[in-house]
């Protein structure tokens, strides 16, 4: 009996990525073996297979616009010399 093996047709998909994420990217690539295009093949599989991003994505309170409002104000303030500081003893936190 004949074995037929059927090639997927491979199409470029371009995007924009911040260069640090991509020199990042490249090194973990590099020291699993990996090509950048062999590690988006993967997730593209995963996702596609498992009909969902294959890890946790959540937002930052941080960059909530509430809290850049937040900052931006208290820099004002700082640069106006409005604020105040005043020295406190540390606070440790449980990890």
């Amino acid at each position: 009996m004949k074995e037929v093996l059927i090639m997927a047709r491979a199409v470029n998909v371009n995007f924009k990525l911040d260069a640090d994420v991509k020199k990042s990217m490249e090194q973990a690539c590099s020291d699993m073996g990996l090509s950048m295009s062999a590690a988006f093949t993967i997730f593209a599989k995963k996702v596609g297979r498992e009909k969902r991003i294959p890890f946790e994505v959540s937002v930052d309170p941080f960059y909530s616009d509430s809290n850049i409002r937040y900052l931006e104000r208290k820099k004002r303030e700082i640069d106006e010399g409005r604020t105040h500081f005043a020295e406190h003893d540390l606070i440790e936190m449980d990890d």
